[in-house]
C-alpha cells in the first residue's frame, strides 16, 4: 500500500511516498531556513506564503521520484495538528483538494505521532508497545506508545520545550537560527562542566519537565558577565546548557522506564538529532539492558515520510477525514477525533 504524505506544520514544505508504512520511495523537502534566518526565527506569515508557492511542485516531485502517479496512491496522509495554523492550512487544504479530485481517502495525522513513526522507516524491527521521548522546538513529552495509534502521555514540559530553550540559549550567545543545531555544533568544543545549571523539579510529577529556569539562568549568566566586563565563551555555555537539558530528559525517561517496566525506548522529534542526547541516552539504555531506537538524522526534523508512515497505520485503524477537516494549532497526542 502506497501512502502520499504531506507536511507543512512549520517552515518545511514536504511530500513523500511510503510503501506499507516502512519503505520510503521518495522524500522531498523545500526548506525555508535561509529566509527565516534573517529574522532569527520562523515568521508565520512568510512560512504560510512559501508553503503556498512550493506545495504543488513538492508533491509532483515526490510522486515523480517514487515513479508513481496518483493512480498508484492508495491514500493521502496530511499533518493537521499541531503547528502554525496558517502553515497547516496550506497542507490540509491542498490535501483535501487532491483527495476530492482523485477520490483517494484522506487520512489526518497528528504531527507528534509522525515524529514517533520516523523510527518505523529507520528500523524495520521496531513495533509498539514502547516508551517514547518526543523532543522538539515546541514539545517535550514522555509517551507510552501502546499501539501504532494508541498513545498515553506520561510526562510533559510545564513551560518551555527543550528545543525552544536551546534556541533561546543559542540566541543569547549570538548564534544564528536555527539555534539548537548551531548550539550543538559549537558545544563539541566546549567544557560541559564549566557552568553548573540548576536541576529543575516539578513538585507534583517526577516525569514532567521545566526548562524555563535553565533558559533564564543562561540569559542572566551572560548579562551579569557583560555588566562586569567579562566574556562568556559560547562553546562552554553551550556545552553546559546542553548537558543540563539532556541530563534532565534522560533521567526522567529512565525513571519512567523503570516504573513502567519498559524494555524499549524510542527517541523522536527535532531535538533527537542532538549529539549529546543520542550518546547519553544510548549509554544509559545500555546500562539497563534497554533497547534504544533513534531515527536517522535525516528523519529527525520535519518531513513527510514520517507522516506517510503514521498515515499508513492510521488508515489501517480506520481513520478517515472528509472535506470538513480543519487545521488545529494545538492538540494533545492522545486525542482521537
Amino acid at each position: 500500500m502506497k501512502i502520499l504524505g504531506i507536511e507543512s506544520s512549520c517552515d518545511e514544505t514536504a511530500a513523500s511516498v511510503v510503501e506499507d508504512g516502512r519503505r520510503v520511495l521518495s522524500n522531498v523537502i523545500a526548506s525555508q531556513v535561509e529566509e527565516h534566518k534573517i529574522y532569527g526565527g520562523v515568521v508565520p506569515e512568510i512560512a504560510s506564503r512559501r508553503h503556498t508557492e512550493a506545495i504543488c511542485g513538492v508533491v509532483e516531485k515526490a510522486l515523480g521520484d517514487a515513479g508513481c502517479t496518483m493512480d498508484d496512491i492508495d491514500a493521502i496522509a496530511v499533518t493537521y495538528a499541531p503547528g502554525l495554523i496558517g502553515a497547516l492550512l496550506v497542507g490540509v487544504n491542498y490535501a483535501k483538494g487532491l483527495s476530492f479530485s482523485t477520490g483517494k481517502p484522506l487520512v489526518p495525522v497528528h504531527h507528534l505521532r509522525g515524529h514517533i513513526a520516523a523510527n518505523y522507516i529507520s528500523g524495520e524491527e521496531i513495533k509498539p508497545p514502547f516508551l517514547s521521548l518526543v523532543v522538539s522546538g515546541g514539545h517535550s513529552h514522555i509517551i507510552n506508545v501502546k499501539s501504532y495509534t494508541e498513545f498515553e502521555i506520561i510526562g510533559r514540559t510545564r513551560d518551555d520545550a527543550a528545543g525552544e530553550a536551546m534556541d533561546k540559549a543559542a540566541r543569547t550567545v549570538g548564534l544564528p537560527y536555527p539555534g539548537g543545531v548551531n548550539l550543538d555544533k559549537i558545544s563539541k568544543d566546549g567544557d560541559e562542566n564549566k557552568y553548573k545549571f540548576p536541576v529543575p523539579k516539578v513538585a507534583d510529577s517526577k516525569y514532567d519537565f521545566s526548562f524555563s529556569g535553565l533558559k533564564t539562568f543562561a540569559v542572566n549568566l551572560v548579562h551579569n558577565a557583560s555588566q562586569k566586563g567579562e566574556t562568556v565563551k559560547a562553546e562552554d555555555l553551550g556545552a553546559s546548557f546542553i548537558k543540563a537539558v539532556t541530563d534532565l530528559l534522560v533521567s526522567h525517561t529512565m525513571e519512567a522506564a523503570k516504573d513502567t517496566g519498559a524494555k524499549t525506548i524510542v527517541l523522536a522529534g527535532g531535538v533527537s538529532a542532538n549529539s549529546r542526547l543520542r550518546r547519553v541516552m544510548q549509554e544509559e539504555c545500555d546500562k539497563r539492558n534497554i533497547k534504544l531506537f533513534m531515527p536517522e538524522l535525516k528523519y529527525c526534523g520535519d518531513n513527510a515520510a514520517m507522516i506517510a508512515s503514521q498515515g499508513y497505520y492510521e488508515y489501517l485503524d480506520g481513520k478517515r477525514a472528509d472535506l470538513t477537516l480543519n487545521a488545529v494549532a494545538s492538540m494533545p497526542i492522545d486525542f482521537n477525533a
